[in-house]
């Protein structure tokens, strides 16, 4: 992650895994289908990832007394906690900017689903947390047991806005809905597709939330939690 704030595209991840994925997943990543009628799943809040999965502030203006009264149009609803949560987090941290964070954040989405379904693990080292890391390290394991693939493809990534936002003295937070796209399927060793399909897309909503200290030196965001969405 630069230091300057701008984020770096190669850090984060493309949202890919259907049917058999996100059922897979659901346990890690919180993912669904709008297809899904189960209960949301739930990871518990992780401790930071190493450094590489990152996005950090860019250099703006403070505070919210000189930003225009649209200054998280597209990004929130107007009037929303989360709204009055991100004015919170651009007051105790100058150098905040929304647009850069939710750049970090939809290629963080991305590059994460991407680099499970590739079995990446150097970047899943990067991207993650310790806890986080090892469920997915598990399931690439037992997928590569069995000599299974998995090819996955992005479709579109529809939408990432600000579902909720909160300045604490040692912690900003800020969580994201994604609802995107995708094509995935799981094929056996002998090439067949198993699970999914390479035809048709489903559609996931899923929620991720970032979090930094507003007091480090460190200004980089870290994926600390994610959970299915209605």
């Amino acid at each position: 992650m630069p230091t300057d704030g701008s984020f770096d595209p190669s850090l984060f991840v493309f949202a890919a895994l259907a049917v058999f994925v996100l059922w897979k997943l659901r346990s890690v990543l919180g993912m669904r289908t709008d297809r899904d009628e189960s209960a949301p799943s739930r990871v518990r809040p992780l401790e930071a990832p190493s450094r590489g999965a990152q996005f950090g502030p860019a250099t703006h203006p403070p505070a919210t007394a000189t930003m225009p009264v649209d200054r998280w149009q597209g990004l929130a609803e107007k009037g929303s906690a989360a709204w009055s949560g991100l004015d919170a987090i651009a007051a105790s941290d100058p150098n905040f900017s929304g647009p850069d964070f939710m750049e970090g954040a939809r290629k963080a989405y991305e590059m994460t689903v991407s680099a499970f379904a590739k079995g990446d693990r150097d970047t899943l080292r990067r991207l993650l947390s310790d806890e986080v890391y090892q469920n997915f390290v598990s399931e690439i394991n037992a997928r590569e047991a069995r000599g299974e693939v998995m090819e996955s493809a992005l479709v579109s990534l529809d939408s990432a806005t600000v579902e909720d936002a909160r300045a604490l003295p040692r912690s900003s937070s800020i969580t994201v809905r994604f609802k995107s796209k995708i094509i995935s399927a799981r094929k056996n060793k002998e090439g067949q597709i198993i699970e999914g399909s390479l035809a048709h897309a489903a559609a996931i909503v899923d929620l991720w939330t970032f979090a930094r200290d507003p007091n480090s030196h460190d200004p980089n965001w870290k994926l600390v939690a994610t959970e299915t969405a209605h």
